[in-house]
C-alpha cells in the first residue's frame, strides 16, 4: 500500500508537458482567422507566415521533431483555413436572410 501511495506523490510532483494537437488550439484558430479576413495582401502573408513560424518555434522548443512540426503546422493551417471557410459561409447565410445578397 504504501509503494502505491508513493508512486501516487512522485505523479503529483513531477512536472511534466503535455502537449495537445494544435487542432484544438481553437483561441489561436480563431484569431488567426479573424486577423486574416481583415488583413489583404502582403500584410495578410506577413501575418500567415509569421504565425506558422511562431507556432513552429514553439513546437521545436518544447521538444518535437522536425516532422511532427510540421505535420502539427499543417494541421494548424487547415484547422484556419477552415475556420476562415465557416465564416464565410456564416457571413453569406447573414446577409441572404437580411436581403442584402446579390441578386441574380
Amino acid at each position: 500500500m504504501s509503494v502505491k501511495a508513493s508512486k501516487s506523490l512522485k505523479a503529483m510532483t513531477t512536472s511534466e508537458i503535455v502537449l495537445f494537437p494544435v487542432a484544438s488550439r481553437a483561441g489561436d484558430i480563431d484569431r488567426s482567422a479573424a486577423e486574416l479576413e481583415r488583413l489583404h495582401g502582403a500584410d495578410a502573408v506577413l501575418y500567415w507566415k509569421t504565425e506558422c513560424r511562431r507556432l513552429a518555434a514553439e513546437l521545436t522548443s518544447l521538444g518535437l521533431c522536425e516532422d511532427e512540426v510540421r505535420q502539427q503546422v499543417m494541421i494548424f493551417q487547415n484547422e484556419v483555413q477552415q475556420a476562415l471557410l465557416q465564416r464565410s459561409q456564416a457571413r453569406a447565410i447573414s446577409q441572404s436572410r437580411s436581403g442584402r445578397a446579390l441578386k441574380r
